[in-house]
């Protein structure tokens, strides 16, 4: 059984959410692969992660590299698995996707998006129809994340 957590952005967008949350699961030695709607989507991010904080450095790369198994965080904009990752985000209307097959599967959404919400609400039914573990996460006035359900 995957936990499948969903995080609800009302706050805060997802350049400022996403990388804190990869920079946490490095820290745990796990393995991620970030799949986002497009590729440009997959540039702009890819650029983000290699600026995002002076002091810090978060490694990654993309599905596109050749040494994309190498990486512990890997960006792509089609659902694939290439550095054997435990961890998957799908972010900016890329799909949840398969869970099976990863520890916790992870789908940041705009709440501000009525299709993403929408969308949301469909795969966390699927989730549940599945037997997954799904939690759902919304920031709260203060820019924290609480767990709704």
């Amino acid at each position: 059984m995957t936990e499948v957590l969903f995080y609800h952005l009302e706050r805060q967008p997802l350049d400022a959410v996403l990388p804190p949350m990869l920079e946490k699961c490095i820290e745990r030695g796990w393995r991620v692969v970030v799949e986002a709607g497009t590729p440009e989507r997959v540039d702009a991010l890819d650029a983000l992660l290699w600026t995002f904080r002076e002091e810090a450095f978060l490694p990654h790369g993309t599905a596109r590299e050749p040494n994309a198994a190498l990486h512990p965080v890997v960006l792509a904009s089609e659902t694939v698995n290439p550095n054997g990752a435990t961890v998957r985000f799908a972010v900016d209307g890329a799909p949840l996707g398969p869970a099976d097959g990863f520890d916790r599967a992870i789908l940041i959404f705009d709440g501000n998006d009525q299709d993403a919400l929408a969308r949301a609400r469909d795969d966390w039914r699927r989730a549940k129809a599945e037997g997954h573990a799904a939690t759902y996460w919304q920031q709260s006035a203060n820019g924290r994340w609480e767990k709704k359900a």
